[in-house]
């Protein structure tokens, strides 16, 4: 079993990636192989709905997406963390997302999702709910903790003070971990839920 952790912050050593290594430890406590790949620090284009990707099945732009989107595929579960910025999270991480979760073509089906976010002060929850969302249209379960997901500090080493913060990280990690052990067994005896033929419905017509 395995979760592949996305760190969308520009600074290597910093609370952001201090809230994933708090999970990391919990992962690995339940034989959960975890991988880490920093991308906020990367130069990542934004999608320009160019249609390639529905050709192709990769995004136009060849670059971490598609380095990226086969780890997604054999992954249990995806963990996105962001610093928050004017209440939103890292735009290099938005522009990530935006493509991997629209280029890519396999099914996210049951794949469970967490995402984590870091501030000084405010905008937690709207950068917490506009990650959600890449999960909630992908038939993604979202894992949840004991608090909103998330911690604070602004200098780096600072989340290391805020001790609920982290515990709230240790929780979602064991909740998360519960959910993928139990999705794989539910997937043994019942396999995934039925599928149903999209109906696009379109309101200019």
């Amino acid at each position: 079993m395995k979760v592949l952790m996305i760190n969308g912050s520009p600074r290597t050593e910093g609370n952001t990636e201090r809230a994933l290594h708090e999970m990391e430890q919990i992962f690995q406590e339940n034989e959960i192989e975890t991988e880490i790949i920093q991308i906020g620090n990367k130069d990542i284009r934004g999608c320009i709905a160019c249609g390639f990707c529905f050709e192709k099945g990769r995004c136009v732009f060849d670059d971490l997406v598609n380095e990226i989107a086969p780890k997604f595929e054999k992954a249990d579960g995806l963990v996105i963390a962001s610093p928050v910025y004017y209440a939103s999270a890292n735009g290099t991480l938005i522009s990530f997302l935006d493509r991997l979760f629209y280029s890519t073509q396999f099914d996210t089906t049951m794949k469970v999702g967490a995402s984590v976010v870091i501030a000084r002060r405010g905008g937690l929850s709207a950068t917490f709910d506009e990650l959600n969302k890449y999960f909630t249209i992908s038939n993604m379960p979202v894992a949840s903790s004991q608090y909103w997901n998330s911690a604070h500090g602004r200098e780096k080493g600072e989340a290391e003070k805020d001790e609920e913060g982290l515990q709230t990280m240790r929780v979602l990690a064991r909740n998360m971990a519960f959910l993928m052990k139990s999705i794989a067994l539910g997937k043994e005896k019942y396999g995934l839920p039925e599928k149903e033929a999209w109906k696009p419905t379109h309101f200019i017509r």
